[in-house]
């Protein structure tokens, strides 16, 4: 575990709060009017975790069992390397699986992780060079190793919540309600 000052992965975090915070310019920013204006997120610190998953274990439960284990209620992939013999996403717009055999390198793991719920995206590259990518879901097996970087904003806590624009469950950041002081006992 490790504090970060001002680093490329404080650089990371703070590119993900700015797009959490709605900080698209303006001709990216095409959300339909029924959906609420975003507000900034508060601040935190960001706490590290560096793990290494072992060839057989399946990607997305590793990582959700990690986020269960370290009780994590706000976090995001800062990286993700490895190579799989199995890819398994939902592609955009799709709404059952799709099995990929082979293997594969991940060029690019991104998402939030939070035990309320966590949204993972995946792409990967096949020995062609073709990349594949979508959600990532369970069922995506290491082949020789997958090497992890977790970011902790232990300030913050993600929630899930319905959008009533698409019908989603989608992404509620709030600050850690703070720890009431204990009362002091009186003495007599």
């Amino acid at each position: 575990m490790n504090r970060l000052p001002f680093s490329f992965g404080r650089c990371l975090l703070l590119g993900l709060l700015a797009a959490l915070a709605g900080a698209a310019p303006a001709a990216a920013q095409t959300t339909p009017a029924a959906m609420p204006a975003s507000t900034a997120a508060p601040a935190s610190s960001l706490r590290t975790y560096a793990l290494r998953l072992r060839p057989g274990q399946d990607l997305r439960r590793e990582l959700l069992a990690f986020t269960t284990a370290q009780n994590l209620r706000a976090a995001c992939v800062l990286t993700g390397v490895g190579s799989l013999t199995t890819a398994t996403l939902r592609l955009a717009n799709q709404e059952g699986s799709t099995v990929y055999q082979g293997h594969f390198e991940i060029v690019s793991l991104v998402g939030t992780l939070a035990l309320s719920g966590s949204h993972l995206h995946l792409s990967v590259a096949d020995s062609t060079g073709r990349t594949l990518g979508g959600h990532l879901l369970d069922g995506n097996t290491v082949y020789t190793t997958v090497e992890l970087v977790i970011g902790e904003l232990p300030e913050l806590e993600f929630g899930r919540e319905p959008d009533p624009t698409y019908g989603y469950r989608e992404l509620m950041v709030r600050p850690v309600a703070p720890v009431s002081a204990q009362p002091k006992e009186r003495r007599k």
